[in-house]
């Protein structure tokens, strides 16, 4: 059941908010053993919540309807948080304010009762910190859930919640929702403010995965819009997200992208998934061509995005040690994350200024494919199937390894937090096996509105609501 239409039971008086939340704790008692989604709750916190809001008669969209913060950022006054962070987690941190998003969640009624796993300050595709453990796919529990936001994907598709919150650096909303069968949008660069302690100009952005086109919209619906002193404000949409699911759509003219213009492996099913969903968009009326943005063939961008991503780790280690109040060590940071902070701080702020000049370049250049005709771009949005668990293990002889492996993996995804460009992926193929595989879709910056009307129309072409994990039973 998505949560719009956990909504209406409660708007109906069909099912209260304490019933609702019983029922997903059930779910969580029942799945999490198997699966590790979900690293922290607070139960008896979210009972007082459900009960207070079983009291209420809200407006709200989602309210009574229970749901789970990914444990990245979404700091909520008086509840743990450890950023996937080992020395996090021994210290018990407790976060003293809310985030702007989370303020945003309980505004629109949800009912959080814990958080999910994330790989450590989210740096990797995958969920297998080694604060809490690896995070595994409900399709196929030898295999990989994707990242950072793969808790939130893992709860989702096991149906512990309806919908889950999640965050994307490089991929990490899209990357589990390929993993577990899911939609999962990324937002335009200031579309949803990432205050009061991140830069909106930043790669990150925050959302959700779910279900269905119409949880996603109705979600962005609630909690769209400029924070106090943000510093990127994404146009306004001319009427609501949700106006948009099941809205007629216009031929478009719409690019495909099925291989790594750089010569990266891509997974022979990736790649039928992506062609298969181009010739499904051709039958309702679209045109498709075998194009894509100059840009994506720009072989000086992996290098950038990985300095720059490195950068975030060395501001992540600095901001570690003002949470323990204390300096840190190798010992409190996993490998992989200590070397990118180290390579970082080598370089200077002149470097760091290049990289920054570089990357408007590259903005403006992959934008232009846009400006210039095509209306979306359509690839798969992984370059290979969810990767067994351990893959991405920390090699003590080589601690960047886990990062160069997640270069190879993530080819269609990261430009795009480099662009600020929305973009969602879909899951509208899957292995003889069972196995999930996302196809990605991009706008022009600004265009959630046609990404959502064209998602719908897909969703309504090829239903994937009924297809559920069956390694869970």
């Amino acid at each position: 059941m998505s949560a719009v239409d956990q909504a209406t039971l409660v708007r109906d008086k069909k099912a209260s908010p304490a019933e609702l939340l019983e029922a997903a704790i059930e779910r969580y008692h029942e799945y999490n053993p198997h699966i590790n989604a979900v690293n922290i709750v607070w139960l008896e916190h979210a009972r007082e919540l459900a009960k207070r809001a079983g009291s209420e008669v809200s407006p709200a969209p989602f309210h009574g309807v229970p749901t789970l913060f990914k444990d990245l950022h979404t700091l909520y006054a008086g509840q743990p948080i450890t950023n996937g962070n080992k020395a996090l987690k021994q210290a018990n941190y407790i976060a003293t304010q809310n985030t702007v998003m989370v303020d945003r969640y309980l505004a629109a009624g949800f009912v959080p009762f814990g958080r999910t796993n994330s790989c450590e300050w989210g740096s990797l595709p995958v969920t297998e910190p080694e604060a809490w453990g690896p995070t595994k796919n409900p399709h196929d529990l030898s295999r990989t859930c994707g990242g950072s936001s793969g808790g939130a994907g893992a709860a989702v598709a096991a149906g512990i919640v309806p919908l889950a919150h999640a965050s994307d650096g490089g991929g990490s909303i899209r990357i589990p929702a390929s993993c577990n069968g899911l939609v999962g949008l990324k937002t335009s660069r200031g579309r949803i403010s990432v205050g009061p302690l991140r830069d909106e100009f930043g790669f990150g952005v925050e959302l959700c995965v779910s279900h269905t086109v119409a949880d996603t919209a109705a979600l962005l619906d609630a909690v769209h819009g400029a924070g106090v002193g943000d510093g990127v404000v994404a146009p306004l949409p001319a009427r609501t997200f949700s106006s948009e699911v099941g809205e007629h759509v216009a031929p478009l003219r719409i690019g495909l992208l099925d291989h790594d213009p750089l010569g990266a492996h891509v997974d022979v099913e990736c790649r039928d998934a992506a062609r298969a969903t181009a010739t499904l968009l051709q039958s309702l009326g679209h045109h498709v061509d075998e194009s894509y943005p100059p840009a994506m063939a720009d072989a000086t961008f992996p290098p950038r995005f990985g300095a720059m991503w490195a950068t975030n780790q060395a501001v992540s280690r600095d901001a570690l040690a003002a949470m323990l109040n204390r300096a840190v060590t190798r010992d409190d940071i996993e490998a992989v994350n200590w070397a990118q902070a180290e390579y970082a701080s080598k370089a200077s702020a002149l470097d760091y200024a290049k990289a920054m000049n570089a990357a408007a370049t590259f903005r403006r250049a992959l934008a232009q494919w846009w400006h210039d005709g095509f209306d979306l771009l359509l690839t798969p949005t992984l370059a290979r199937l969810p990767f067994p668990i351990g893959s991405f293990a920390n090699d003590p002889s080589d601690p960047l390894k886990p990062s160069r492996l997640a270069s190879e993996w993530v080819r269609f995804t990261a430009q795009f937090n480099m662009s600020g460009q929305p973009a969602i992926s879909l899951p509208l193929a899957r292995t003889p096996a069972g196995l999930p595989i996302g196809v990605q879709l991009v706008a022009a910056y600004g265009r959630e509105d046609l990404l959502l009307r064209v998602a719908s129309q897909l969703e309504t072409a090829a239903p994937w609501k009924h297809f559920t994990p069956s390694a869970l039973g």
